[in-house]
């Protein structure tokens, strides 16, 4: 009996080594050129889904075709804002354009999303962006991207997101972890000023 307990044990001493090397894989982070552009994020589709959006637009203009955008954070960086409603440094988003499409197949109503039209990707990292976010624009076979210039993406979530750089009051499971920690602005919610 005690031989049988011994190698039980061994048995489960085995396995959770095992699953302690493969729950080890270093986190994603931003990875850069040698002229500092950012590469592409690879595996973003396998990161936390934050949400998404269908024809959302930052002006009162309504665009042409919708597209849909949906965003997706590292592991490590959203079970850290879990922590404490802040973003860790090194985080990355990526917001993923897609195609829309309303017929198709036995679709009759609605919109479904379809081809990959570019991506937009941010990152909070204080040893490469002196303000500590950048924002960068990949199409579809884009390698590499110099960060935007300050005056477009950055300057409008450094005046309306919620948390830091980021728009969470368009992330409903990070929403309520931002206000716990009163990392939230609920100000920013406002539409056009109104309370």
């Amino acid at each position: 009996m005690k031989r049988v307990l011994l190698v039980v044990c061994g048995v489960i001493g085995i396995i959770l080594v095992l699953l302690a090397a493969e729950s080890a894989s270093p986190p994603v982070m931003p990875r850069y050129t040698a002229d500092n552009q950012l590469l592409r994020p690879e595996g973003y589709r396998d990161w936390v889904f934050l949400s998404s959006g269908l024809g959302m637009s930052y002006s009162p203009e309504a665009g042409g075709h919708e597209m849909f955008t949906n965003v997706f954070v590292p592991q490590w960086a959203y079970t850290e804002f879990q922590k404490s409603g802040k973003w860790p440094d090194k985080s990355i988003f990526v917001v993923e354009e897609r195609d829309s499409q309303s017929k198709g197949s036995i679709n009759k109503v609605g919109h479904f999303q379809t081809d990959l039209m570019g991506m937009g990707v941010e990152v909070k990292d204080k040893s490469h962006f002196p303000n500590e976010w950048a924002y960068f624009g990949f199409g579809e076979n884009t390698a590499s991207a110099k960060a935007a210039p300050e005056t477009g993406c950055f300057a409008c979530h450094a005046a309306h997101a919620a948390v830091e750089h980021s728009f969470v009051q368009f992330y409903p499971t990070l929403k309520p972890v931002a206000k716990k920690f009163g990392t939230y602005h609920a100000e920013r919610e406002n539409v056009d000023g109104a309370k």
